[in-house]
């Protein structure tokens, strides 16, 4: 039988940096799904301000926080999930402000968190030709790594940032050591809450790269993150190993897709 909770009360969580065009078409769709928005605006130009201030005039359902200065995606999203937890929620949904996922999968994210509430449910990004070849291949080099930092096939996609979280263990992750500023944030979480034994259940989900679309992705500087991640994170299995192999041998729950 799947594990239940007393009280599953899950919002929604977009991080967001200057994307004034899109924002307003993402919090209405996700608020026709039914869920309360929190949107952490890290730092955004003041004609991004504008439209989200717009937004949550008025609205008891779509949270406004902001960041003084841009500090990185990541340092949004430690802020917006503490943030939920402490205004009540139990799960948060990870959803990117850019118009690059498909808000109609937003009904299995819940259904899938619903019967599965401790798990972390993650998207695996399905892509069509708008992706730069790059960056596709880049991601596969990082899904190898995450399978020997886990010692697992558990994640199939640690980069996808549409994903949903319960927040308990996930803010206790945060409590327990600093996380990633910056776009290394999704990746070294969802390993780092595998390495926790909370179980990842994997959703295929479209995704594109908008035509003119704004990334904040910076090739140099975030793949030097995202290789230092890596590094920290396979030294980090190597104690674990013992643990996380017995966790496989045994065939918990833990970690499994």
């Amino acid at each position: 039988m799947p594990a239940t909770v007393e009280r599953f009360a899950p919002c929604a969580l977009i991080p967001i940096y200057n994307h004034k065009d899109t924002i307003a078409r993402t919090v209405q769709t996700l608020r026709a799904h039914g869920l309360p928005v929190m949107i952490v605006d890290d730092g955004s130009n003041a004609a991004t301000r504008s439209v989200l201030d717009a937004l949550a005039d008025g609205s008891d359902d779509i949270h406004l926080l902001r960041l003084p200065h841009n500090q990185g995606k990541g340092r949004a999203l430690t802020t917006g999930l503490l943030a939920a937890r402490d205004k009540g929620y139990t799960h948060a949904l990870q959803i990117d402000a850019d118009g690059q996922h498909d808000t109609a999968d937003v009904p299995r994210f819940i259904a899938e968190a619903r019967a599965n509430p401790f798990a972390m449910i993650c998207g695996r990004a399905v892509y069509d030709d708008s992706v730069p070849r790059a960056r596709l291949y880049g991601r596969y080099l990082t899904h190898v790594c995450v399978w020997m930092e886990t010692l697992s096939l558990a994640i199939d996609d640690s980069m996808c940032g549409y994903r949903l979280y319960p927040l308990s263990t996930t803010c206790a992750e945060i409590a327990r050591a600093p996380l990633p500023a910056r776009m290394d944030f999704d990746t070294e979480i969802a390993v780092r809450l595998c390495w926790r034994g909370v179980p990842v259940r994997n959703l295929p989900t479209r995704v594109i790269y908008p035509e003119n679309g704004l990334s904040h992705f910076r090739m140099l500087h975030d793949n030097l993150r995202i290789t230092a991640m890596h590094t920290r994170l396979l030294l980090g299995m190597l104690p674990r190993a013992p643990g996380l192999l017995w966790r496989h041998y045994r065939r918990e729950p833990a970690c499994a897709a």
